[in-house]
């Protein structure tokens, strides 16, 4: 009986022990938290409410019930967002933007009670939408393609400012897209047509100015000629025209000598050409 007694106690006991532990190591656990590689904590005091000193890497304690850990990861992250901007000349651009961002990490508390956890997604889209639209608004709609680097930095330094009233710092900011409407594409590529069409008729019109200096060249070669000739004429009497009459008939003939075809007769009266034909 006494040992059976002894034997209830032991397990009472160890039943006792077990919760203690259990009880113990969950009290434990939960005053635990760890802040992993590039992250930081904010703690939320029930009766101070947010603490303004930030918490780093590491396994830290805290008061269960009382106190409650909100870990932020501070590495820097990509955001993409689009946005349709009308230019100085009224046309709709498309323009997609790139940021790199992170928090400002002693500005954490004050980051966590204005913002949130989802500071970055509340606040980046809005403010890049609205520096995109004031930059665009002061260029042409050609102005964005030949500036583009000035576009840029335009648009970098507003955002950064913009950011930074916020607690956000932005390590890169990139216009990676820019395209515009169907109207000006339309409009760009009639324009081009009619570059074309211009260019294409001032050739034109060269073309016909030289031609009609050739022609006028030419008729004062040939006017030149004839008053040459006229002179000599006059100066040397029939000599010359007959001189360019044996001239022309010596050349005749030696293009008669070199055909298989023509036949001289000579004759005392008149001077006969036979054409022969040795296919027939």
């Amino acid at each position: 009986m006494g040992s059976n007694q002894a034997a209830v106690s032991f397990l009472t006991n160890l039943a006792r022990a077990a919760v203690g532990l259990g009880a113990s190591a969950t009290i434990l656990n939960s005053s635990l938290y760890t802040v992993d590689g590039g992250q930081r904590a904010v703690l939320f005091d029930r009766f101070r409410g947010v603490i303004d000193d930030t918490v780093g890497e590491g396994t830290h304690f805290l008061i269960p019930w009382l106190q409650k850990p909100y870990i932020f990861d501070i590495r820097t992250k990509p955001h993409t967002f689009s946005s349709i901007s009308g230019t100085k000349d009224l046309q709709m651009v498309n323009l997609t933007l790139r940021v790199l961002s992170r928090p400002e990490v002693n500005k954490l508390p004050s980051i966590f009670k204005t913002l949130g956890l989802e500071y970055d997604e509340k606040v980046l889209p809005s403010i890049g939408n609205e520096v995109l639209k004031a930059v665009v608004a002061q260029f042409n709609a050609d102005q964005l393609l030949t500036e583009r680097p000035h576009v840029s930095a335009l648009v970098r330094d507003s955002l950064i400012r913009r950011a930074k009233d916020f607690n956000i710092v932005l390590d890169d900011v990139a216009i990676t897209h820019l395209s515009y409407g169907a109207e000006f594409s339309k409009a760009v590529e009639q324009k081009q047509v009619a570059q074309q069409e211009a260019e294409r008729s001032k050739f034109v019109v060269a073309k016909a100015e030289q031609e009609r200096r050739a022609a006028i060249i030419r008729a004062e070669g040939e006017s030149e000629s004839a008053k040459l000739i006229s002179d000599a004429t006059a100066a040397a009497g029939m000599g010359l025209i007959e001189l360019r009459r044996i001239e022309a008939s010596r050349e005749i003939s030696s293009t008669l000598a070199r055909s298989n075809n023509v036949m001289y007769l000579p004759n005392t009266g008149s001077q006969m050409l036979l054409g022969l034909n040795p296919s027939r």
